[in-house]
């Protein structure tokens, strides 16, 4: 089975949104696991601060499935997507890699460019994985981590309170 990895984000409300949807990945897929939790500062527009993290698991589901899953899922959290691509949401869950595939799927662009361009994305991903490698540079998680320019882009670890939620 590919190993599926997620880039969950949310500056609307985003303690319960980023709590509710870990909760609903975690019964869609059992051994789920999740980076630690970041605040960052938003990147290309003006807005409250975003939670961050990545997820990861594997399974059986073919991409275009989980494609119209996660569109789902983030539609039913609220995300309007009559907003401009760069502007606030309650959620947004991004499919950075599904196995090695590298290419274009329908809408889905593997790996997903943000893991090598945005510190909110690599960071929680260097954490959850840091020897898995990217598909195309072959550079492990970790190895990304340490080269990226740090000072552009802000983001802090934050303690989150999954409130009992041991997953």
């Amino acid at each position: 089975m590919p190993l599926l990895t997620l880039s969950i984000g949310s500056n609307i409300d985003p303690e319960a949104n980023v709590r509710l949807v870990c909760k609903v990945l975690r019964r869609k897929f059992p051994g789920l696991a999740r980076s630690p939790v970041y605040e960052s500062e938003t990147v290309g527009f003006e807005g409250d601060n975003f939670l961050n993290l990545v997820v990861a698991t594997e399974t059986d589901e073919t991409l275009a499935d989980l494609s119209v899953y996660l569109k789902a899922l983030e539609d039913d959290m609220g995300r309007d997507r009559s907003q401009p691509h760069f502007s606030c949401r309650t959620m947004d869950v991004d499919i950075l890699t599904y196995g090695d595939l590298c290419g274009e799927f329908g809408a889905v662009k593997l790996p997903r460019d943000e893991i090598l361009h945005n510190a909110f994305v690599l960071q929680p991903l260097a954490d959850l994985l840091p020897d898995a490698k990217h598909p195309l540079t072959g550079q492990s998680y970790g190895e990304l981590w340490q080269e990226f320019d740090k000072p552009e882009q802000k983001l802090w670890p934050i303690e989150f309170d999954w409130q009992d939620d041991e997953a």
